[in-house]
C-alpha cells in the first residue's frame, strides 16, 4: 500500500524521484514496471504494472455502447504508457502527461493505496483546502461511506 505525501521536483528532461521509501518495494515487487495513465480531476495515476493489469482487464470489458465507458477507456487506455524506475528512483513522465495535468518544477505526489496521484502542487494545495473549508463540505456521503468510522 502506497500511503502519504510527498513534494517532488521535476528536472529539466521531466523525471521525478519516487519516494526512497518506496523504492525498494518498486524494484523487488514489481521490478521497477509502472505505468502512468491520467484521471479526470486533472492528476496522473501511476501504478506498477501488476495493478494497473487488472484496471486494463476491467476498462476492456467495460460495454463499448456505453458513450461514457468509452471515454474512459479512450483516457485511461490512450494516455497510458509503461515507465521503468531508473536505478536513482526516477521516472521519466512524458510531455503529453505533463501537459495534461500541468505539471511543472514542483509536483505534488501522494500515495493512495495501490497506486500514486502526481498532482500540479499548486491545485493539489488548492484542492486541500476546498476538502477542509467546503465547497462540498456538507455534500451527502455515498452509501458505501455512511458506514466508515474515522
Amino acid at each position: 500500500m502506497f500511503i502519504g505525501g510527498s513534494t517532488v521536483n521535476l528536472d529539466a528532461k521531466g523525471r521525478l524521484a519516487l519516494p526512497t521509501r518506496y523504492r525498494g518495494i518498486i524494484a523487488d515487487r514489481f521490478e521497477s514496471r509502472l505505468v502512468l495513465t491520467v484521471h479526470d480531476d486533472g492528476c496522473l495515476l501511476l501504478y506498477p504494472l501488476a495493478e494497473w493489469e487488472d484496471i486494463q482487464r476491467k476498462l476492456v470489458r467495460l460495454p463499448n455502447q456505453n458513450k461514457r465507458a468509452r471515454t474512459l477507456q479512450r483516457m485511461l487506455l490512450g494516455y497510458a504508457t509503461e515507465v521503468e524506475m531508473d536505478g536513482n528512483g526516477r521516472i521519466l513522465v512524458a510531455p503529453r502527461l505533463r501537459d495534461f495535468a500541468k505539471l511543472d518544477k514542483r509536483v505534488s505526489l501522494a500515495g493512495v493505496g495501490n497506486k500514486f496521484e502526481i498532482w500540479n502542487e499548486e491545485v493539489w494545495e488548492k484542492n486541500c483546502g476546498d476538502w477542509v473549508t467546503g465547497p462540498d463540505g456538507d455534500a451527502e456521503l455515498p452509501d458505501a461511506l455512511e458506514s466508515l468510522t474515522l
